[in-house]
């Protein structure tokens, strides 16, 4: 009898160890979102999960790495990008559940310098002359041929007439982070970043912020994949929510939504 008692005993136990693996994953919600949003979301994330019990496994990067990772088949359920344009890359890929997409934040690029910098209050205007202001230092930001930031910032230098004298000083990142620590470690001498990052980052000081018109609106899209679990259309509605909305405000970014409760 103890012997029975005993095999069932390890058999429960084996079909428990079996289930749970599923279950839990059953409960964790994958984000592939843009490096900028790393801070903000992350608060989101412990809000939601305090909320529901639902936890999070979030892959940060540029959006075109992002972007291209769940065309070749990565598993996630939400994609947040830093610009329209990947995400209609993801669209156009049939990766992006169309209908769940909402344009939900706007945010700004600045000029950043080491926070020891003797550079100062930059005026970014017509003829604004960057190369001279950088000396024999780098300037970091974003690949300009596929991050976004860096796509920014090159539609805005080019538009101020400064990107063909200060192109040969930039120092391409792999993200806004990325840029973001080579200011910060003083690798760089500027840098262009979005203002949420530069907000987060004792390292460096805002000496500048580009005009909204010289450059395309800086709008981030989020929406579900096409594989997502079912649970992530909750998730999203808690993106659009007031209690969302305050996180994000408070990094810095602008929600370009009425939030939904």
């Amino acid at each position: 009898m103890y012997r029975l008692a005993g095999l069932f005993t390890a058999f429960v136990l084996l079909a428990s160890a079996s289930l749970s693996p599923a279950s839990a994953e059953d409960k964790t919600i994958t984000v592939f979102a843009a490096a900028s949003m790393k801070n903000a979301l992350d608060e989101i994330d412990a809000a939601y999960t305090a909320k529901t019990g639902v936890k999070f496994s979030v892959s940060y990067a540029a959006s075109s790495v992002l972007a291209k990772q769940i065309e070749q088949g990565a598993p996630a359920d939400v994609f947040v990008s830093a610009d329209t344009d990947w995400m209609d890359y993801a669209l156009s890929k049939k990766t992006i559940n169309e209908p769940s997409r909402v344009n939900l934040l706007g945010n700004s690029i600045v000029l950043i310098a080491p926070k020891d910098s003797k550079i100062d209050n930059v005026t970014i205007a017509q003829g604004f002359d960057l190369a001279k202001l950088a000396g024999d230092g780098k300037i970091a930001t974003g690949d300009v041929k596929s991050v976004p930031v860096g796509k920014y910032a090159k539609a805005a230098l080019e538009k101020l007439g400064a990107w063909q004298a200060a192109e040969p000083k930039f120092a391409m990142a792999e993200s806004v982070r990325a840029a973001l620590t080579l200011v910060a470690r003083g690798e760089a001498a500027l840098g262009i970043v979005y203002s949420t990052d530069a907000k987060v980052e004792p390292g460096v000081k805002i000496v500048g912020t580009f005009p909204a018109d010289s450059h395309p609106a800086i709008i981030y899209p989020v929406a579900a994949t096409t594989t997502a679990k079912p649970e992530t259309s909750d998730y999203l509605a808690f993106m659009r929510s007031t209690t969302a909305k305050t996180i994000l405000e408070k990094y810095g970014f602008k929600f370009l939504i009425s939030p939904t409760t």
